[in-house]
């Protein structure tokens, strides 16, 4: 069976050059009674068939971005305090709650890190799938159903008409990042935030799941946020590369420039640390950890870990482009016009 999700804006005259735009968002985060930026100024846009991807550490804020993103922030500890995010068109900062969830599924799609437990064990996985179907696009359970089995089809999880009144356990960890990805999917969207979508899969799995994402992305024209810390699996379908630390923006450049040449201490660092089959020589460690939000230093967040600290690190540092490379840029005094 061949199915083609439906590519067309409903109500749109043409679709945005960019599918998503975020524009200086700033999310706080409340703790201990205090609201502290735990992502600060962060802008970018990503077009259709384009992959951007986000990498970091763990805390650097690249999971905050997207549940603000997402508008999926629990209220009590959370915010966004500036900035604009623009999805197919629409402001969702300036939209009220029922707008919002009339996106979420619907025009802007995302896949969860750990898919055991963003799965409800106790339903149905053709149930779940089915649920944005009903929701956004008023079909009946009958035909969401039959939408069902086509999308997982699309997704290629074998014997689908089959495995509808399946449970999350009875699926291997692969086939559950199918089910996530086919929910993801259901409304067509416009943008995808796949947030370490490969996590805990071995790479025989990790592999196929990255060549359905690219499959899919070229068949309806997805904008995919891929939000990562594996540098291979960024070397291998990324476009562009946008590197955190401590809730900023500190690099961004096209993946290949990214690659031969990075400029901020941090992203060296990561590279260093990565395993490589070309390199003979020992993994050299980040020393050090990311900081608490408390505990974060002024200016540069990434000072007290690296070795080209000065004095003037004390002050925070714009991100600007390289001379040598208008489309990389940078955030460090000490890199910066390089």
């Amino acid at each position: 069976m061949t199915f083609a999700l439906d590519t067309a804006a409903p109500n749109a005259e043409a679709p945005p050059a960019n599918a998503l735009t975020v524009e200086g968002l700033t999310t706080s985060i409340r703790i201990a009674g205090r609201w502290f930026d735990a992502v600060r100024d962060v802008s970018f846009t990503v077009g259709p068939r384009e992959t951007l991807a986000l990498v970091g550490e763990s805390g650097c804020g690249k999971s905050l971005t997207a549940l603000s993103i997402m508008g999926l922030l629990p209220a009590a500890v959370g915010r966004v305090s500036a900035g604009r995010i623009v999805v197919d068109g629409v402001d969702m900062t300036a939209a009220d709650e029922p707008a919002r969830e009339a996106m979420r599924g619907d025009r802007i799609g995302m896949i969860f890190q750990e898919p055991m437990t963003s799965l409800n064990p106790v339903l149905p996985i053709g149930f779940q799938i089915a649920e944005s179907l009903i929701q956004h696009r008023g079909l009946s359970k009958r035909d969401a159903r039959k939408r069902v089995v086509e999308l997982m089809e699309l997704v290629r999880i074998p014997a689908a008409e089959e495995r509808l009144d399946a449970y999350p356990h009875q699926f291997s960890g692969g086939m559950r990042q199918r089910v996530m990805i086919a929910m993801a999917l259901a409304c067509s969207p416009r943008v995808l935030i796949a947030d370490e979508p490969t996590t805990a899969l071995d790479v025989t799995i990790q592999a196929q799941v990255l060549a359905l994402l690219a499959d899919l992305q070229k068949q309806v024209g997805l904008a995919v946020l891929l939000i990562t810390h594996n540098l291979g699996v960024v070397a291998s379908v990324a476009d562009r590369v946008m590197v955190m630390y401590g809730g900023d923006v500190v690099e961004s450049a096209p993946m290949r420039s990214f690659f031969k040449a990075p400029t901020h201490p941090y992203s060296e660092a990561l590279l260093n640390a990565m395993p490589r089959v070309d390199r003979a020589t020992a993994l050299a460690p980040i020393p050090g950890q990311v900081p608490t939000l408390p505990d974060m230093p002024a200016g540069c967040r990434f000072q007290s870990r690296c070795p080209l600290r000065v004095d003037k690190c004390a002050e925070r540092p714009p991100l600007v482009p390289m001379a040598s490379d208008p489309a990389h840029a940078v955030r460090c005094w000490v890199r910066a016009g390089a």
